[in-house]
This record gives structure tokens, sequence and C-alpha cells, in this order.
């Protein structure tokens, strides 16, 4: 497949073609755009299934230097932040870290996947481009028959501003923790160009951060097909800071500002290239979208005791594509996916380490190198039929296979602590159903609905081939989560109150991960439980109250004894109670301000249940006001208590670490709109 490289080259060039304007001329026409969101499945909130959506302008208004801080807004989702833009994820799930916070959720730009099945990646947020997004979409839970592999827990959705967009977007941040930023979107009607760029000089030692994205899109129509062609790109340079070690550390404030790993760095490039067209052929309606896309990266594995050097990258080409047929009181899709991607790996250790002396579990010098060549085909189809005038049942089913073909270029067999395959091949099938119903205005304005779906990935390459000495090769299999929900939505009140409540069981079997000593585990098995709910009410005509708020029990549904797993335990990292509520007042047509306040519950930070997080609860607060019809001013002030909290606690190698969260910090900035 060394042929992906040359046709991602070709295609990335053929998309800037046809995406770099002669000229964004400015249009008078003023034109009102909706949020884009797709229609497949549990997409809508019209649809069974648990979704939210985060709109342009509370996109705008957030101005997230990250995408936990614009995605925690939302019910049942806990991004932990690390260091720079280095996150691991959590939708209805514990903070999932290695193989399967890499292959547990399924993100998606302009309903493209970011990343092919088996090569995930834990920070895989910080290669989208939120900060100028049209809308966001979160799916909690599995996802519908239209993604596969790896919607497990749930989809994160971002559409970038259409080609439809008229007028220029731009702002510029700085901050008192010395981070700078610029966003820009212009478009002119049929073209559009968006450019972020952020430098965060750190507020912790040697942690600064250089962040770079890119994005352009064009109308394409041709032969009775019509749609855009988008490039999006990203570069990240970012000097890593480690975790701090002690317990409670992060409550000392010279602690929380030091480095210990002031040699970690992570270095990122990413982009991906798309051409969406769809055309009617009478009654039915078709929809394909070719893509390409590439990505590299090298960090220093501080997290680990050995602190290993990792070089990794993957290029990969596709198809995705429906037909939809609808009738009076019945809709049918069927749709297909193929992915062929390229990918490879070098793990290096380049100083001596062991735990005592003669420690050999941890040679200097390359532990894996290896290439794996993917290949995923897809087929799936749903069906919704309208029962009577308010009850429609949504049904799905999708089939996929995943074909991996590996090669080593170290010495296979056991080096230490790690086991290197032999060259091998492998092969997964998935079969994911879904089945929901939804009874519109069942009580008054409020919908009900039931769901149960299945989520299903295939292994990451790494879950694969990426083994330890005590491992055997081909043990890994695929994970599979069953789950079912129940919930209302609607509006009351003469429509001044929005709610959305769902409670859900899930069951997780094959769970693969790697517990706080760094071993790998196979076959776990989880239950998760839990009760979410969001709701906007206008209390006046100038003050909205909203938020969210979610219980969840998520537990072990194993034994292991090698590292305290008992069946009933609290799964670590996983909080009982969510929640954030967000309060805005808009006295003026001019000035408009807000206050919100984070909450994340106590929670484990080792499978033993021995040590733990207090949790925290942080607040923030914003203004603007319009200074012209063109011109805006801001302030942000995150951390308005300057409370010492953890972005991220865990226990690990006998160690309390932590990720020290910021201390209070404020944002100035302006923003100007022109047509």
């Amino acid at each position: 497949m060394s042929r992906l490289v040359h046709l991602l080259g070709a295609g990335s060039a053929l998309a800037l073609g046809l995406v770099m304007p002669q000229a964004f001329a400015q249009d008078a026409e003023d034109q009102s755009l909706l949020p884009r969101v797709v229609v497949d499945g549990d997409r809508l909130e019209t649809d069974p299934g648990s979704v939210s959506f985060i709109d342009e302008d509370l996109v705008a208004e957030t101005l997230a230097d990250h995408p936990a801080e614009i995605l925690n807004t939302l019910p049942g989702v806990n991004i932990h932040t690390n260091s720079g833009q280095e996150h691991l994820i959590a939708i209805r799930s514990p903070v999932l870290n290695g193989g399967a916070g890499q292959g547990s959720f399924l993100v998606l730009q302009n309903g493209v996947p970011t990343r092919s099945p088996a090569f995930g990646n834990v920070n895989m947020l910080f290669e989208t481009h939120h900060e100028i997004a049209d809308s966001i979409g979160v799916v909690r839970g599995p996802g519908s028959a239209a993604y596969g592999s790896n919607a497990v827990h749930g989809v994160v959705d971002l559409y970038l501003p259409s080609t439809e967009t008229i007028g220029t977007d731009f702002t510029i941040s700085t901050s008192t923790l010395s981070r700078t930023r610029g966003d820009i979107v212009t478009g002119n009607g049929s073209q559009v160009l968006g450019l972020s760029v952020q430098h965060d000089a750190g507020w912790r030692d040697d942690t600064s951060v250089d962040q770079q994205k890119l994005y352009l899109a064009t109308a394409v129509e041709f032969a009775g097909w019509s749609g855009q062609a988008w490039l999006s790109a990203m570069n990240l340079n970012q000097e890593t800071g480690g975790f701090i070690q002690g317990f409670e550390a992060y409550e000392d404030e010279d602690v929380s500002e030091s480095n210990p790993n002031p040699e970690a760095f992570r270095d990122a490039q990413f982009a991906m290239a798309a051409i969406e067209l769809g055309r009617s052929f009478g009654d039915y309606v078709v929809d394909v979208t070719p893509y390409v896309r590439w990505q590299e990266m090298e960090f220093r594995q501080h997290f680990l005791p050995y602190k290993g050097f990792e070089e990794n990258s993957h290029s990969a080409f596709g198809v995705m594509g429906d037909v939809t047929r609808s009738y009076e009181d019945l809709r049918w899709t069927i749709g297909g996916m193929v992915d062929a991607a390229s990918g490879d790996l070098l793990e290096t250790q380049p100083a001596p380490f062991g735990f005592f002396p003669g420690d050999s579990r941890f040679p200097v010098g390359v532990h894996y190198d290896y290439t794996v060549d993917t290949l995923a085909f897809a087929l799936w189809g749903e069906l919704e039929y309208e029962i009577s005038d308010n009850i429609r049942v949504l049904t799905g089913l999708r089939a996929e296979t995943h074909d991996y073909d590996y090669a080593t270029r170290a010495p296979a067999g056991i080096n230490g602590r790690f086991n290197v395959p032999a060259n091998r091949s492998d092969s997964f099938d998935l079969v994911t159903p879904k089945l929901g119903i939804i009874w519109d205005d069942a009580i008054g304005n409020v919908a009900l609905y039931a769901n149960y779906a299945r989520g299903q990935r295939a292994p990451q390459a790494s879950d694969l081939y990426r083994l330890q000495s005590l491992q055997t090769v081909g043990e890994v299999k695929s994970e599979t989560l069953d789950s079912l929900e129940i919930g209302a939505r609607g509006a009351v009140l003469d429509g001044r109150l929005y709610f959305d409540v769902a409670a859900y069981v899930m069951e997780k079997e094959n769970y693969f991960f790697r517990d706080a000593q760094g071993l790998n585990v196979i076959g776990g098995r989880t239950d998760h439980a839990g009760i979410e709910g969001q709701a906007s009410f206008e209390l006046t005509d100038t003050v909205t109250v909203s938020g969210n708020l979610s219980w969840a029990d998520h537990t072990y549904a194993f034994d292991r004894a090698a590292n305290g797993i008992v069946d009933g335990n609290q799964i670590d990292s996983a909080p009982e109670w969510l929640g954030d509520l967000r309060i805005a007042w808009a006295p003026t047509e001019r000035f408009d301000a807000s206050l919100s306040v984070e909450y994340v519950g106590e929670y484990f930070t080792n499978e033993a249940n021995t040590a733990s997080y207090d949790g925290h609860t942080v607040a923030s607060a914003r203004a603007n006001y319009d200074l012209t019809d063109q011109l805006e001013a801001f302030v942000i002030i995150r951390n308005l208590t300057d409370d010492r909290y953890a972005d991220r606690a865990d226990f690990a190698f006998g160690n309390h670490r932590y990720f020290p969260g910021e201390p209070m910090n404020a944002t100035f900035g302006v923003r100007a709109s022109f047509d």
C-alpha cells in the first residue's frame, strides 16, 4: 500500500486546487445558516437515542482553547485534559486510555471519520477544527448503523462552515497565561476559508504549545451532482508537561507549576480531504463521499517509567455512500463503506531503565518496529416506519469486515517485557443491530423513546501487535457493547423550558485495556448504568438558565487478582456525578454575560478502589459588548475562584499522579464581523 502516500498527495493537491479561491469577494446578501447535521440513524433530535448539539453561537462564545472545554458542557461527557492539547475521552464511560481510548469513540469531521478504524489516537480531538465549527453533535452510546467500528461508547461529529457562508468573522485574543489565539472564517457563498492559530507559552515549566489549523472548501456541481470539496489540516508542536506526583500535589502552587518531564514533547501533523456529492435519480437520493487522510506523530512516552520514544503514522483512502428512498410512511437507506489504510509504528528506548539492579525488562534500543496494512468493508441498512401519525420505529443493521496484514522490521520474539509477533494476517467480522421507537407528542409536546443498540470495535493495530511478554499472539478479540436506553424530551411551559432526560444500561464484553501498572488486560467485562438530563429554561426575557446533570455507575464485572480488580468494583477514572450549569444574561442588544459552573464528582484512581480523587467544582464567567455593529469586545475569566484541582488524577506504579488544572486566568479579545 505504498501507493497510499502518492494517492493522498494527489488527492490533497486536487482538493487544494478545487478549494483555493481566486478571490473571496464579499456578497452583500445576508444569509442565515442553520447548523448542518447528518440524517442517519440517531443523529437528529427527532430520532430515538441520546444526542446533544452545540451551535456556532455557543462555539464562538465559549472560545474553547481545548475541545474539552466545550464538549464537557454536554451530559455524560467527561474529557480529561492532560498537558497542552493532550486528552483522554469519556462519553457514557470511564475515561479510557490505550487501545480502549483509541477505539471506543468515533470522531467525525463533516461526517467523515478522522481516523481509519485500526489507527485511533486517544488525543484525536486535537486534529479537529473545533474552533470554527458550525455545529458539534455528540451521540451518547453506540452510534447508528451508518457508522460502525469505534462508535462504541459515543460519536463526536463536527461540521465546519458550509460553502454557503457569506462574510468574514475574525477573532483575536490573548490571556494572562500568555496564550494568544486568532481565528478567521471568510466565505463568498460558494467558497470558504477557515484558519486558527494558537500560541501558548505554558503556565507550567517547559510546556509551550504552537498549533495551526486550516480549512478550505468550495461548492461543486457537475453532471447533476452537487456538494462540496474540502480540506482540513493541522500542525501541533508542544513541549509536554508530565504528571506531578504525591498525594494531592495539585494543592501546592509551586509543584503544580513544575514539570517533572522537561524532555517530553509531542509533534503531530494531520490532513484529510473529501468530496461530498449528492443527487436524485427519480425517487432515490444518492450520496457519495470519497476521501483521503494522512497523519504523523512523534512523542516521548513520559507517562511510562522507561520513557520510550514513539513515532507513528497512517495514510488512507476510502469512500462512503448511501441510497435513500422515502414513501408516505416508510423510509429506507442502504449504504456502504470501504477504507484502505497503511500505518507504521516505531518505539525505541534511548536510555537504560530498571526498577532494581539487573532489571532487564526494559532494554535499550528498538522495542517495536512494524507496518500494518488494513482493509475495511461495511454494508449497512436502516428502515424507518411510521406506525401511526406520531409513533415511528427505526431499525438498522451493519455488517463489516476488517483485514490486517502485519509485518515487523524488529526481530520477532520476546525482548524483555516486550513481545514482538512474527509476520501475520488477522481478520475480524462485526455485526451491529439497532432498534428504536419514538412516540412524538406522547404527553403534550413531550416525546418518549426507547432504543437498543450494539457497539462493536475491531482491535486497534496496537492491541494486536504491540504485545507484552505475558501475552499470547492472537488472543485479543473484538469488543462488544450492548446498550438499552429510554428517554423523554420536549418543550413545556409554552416552550420556555426544554428538557431531555435518558436512562441507560450497558454491558461490555472482551474489554481490552492497560491497567495501572502498565500491564495489558484481555477478556474483561464491565457493566454501565446511568441517568442523564439536560435542560434550558427562559427564566425571563433576559435571563436563561441551562445545564445538565449525569449520574453513572461504571463497574468491573470480572475478577483479576493481579491488580485488585473484584467483580463489582468501580472502574477507575469514572466519576459517579457530573454536572454543568450556565446562567446567561442579555439585558440589552449590545451586552450579554454568563456564569458557568462545571462539577466533577469523586472517583477512584486505581482498579482496586484504594485510591481516589475528591473531584472539583470550577466556575467561569464571560461578558461580551458590541462596540459597533461589526466589532465586539469580550472577556473570559476561567477558574473564577482560583481553586486548586486536577484535570486528571490517577494512581499508577505506586504513586498518586496528577495533571493540575489551570489557575484563575483571564482572556481578552475582540471579534469583528463583516458582510
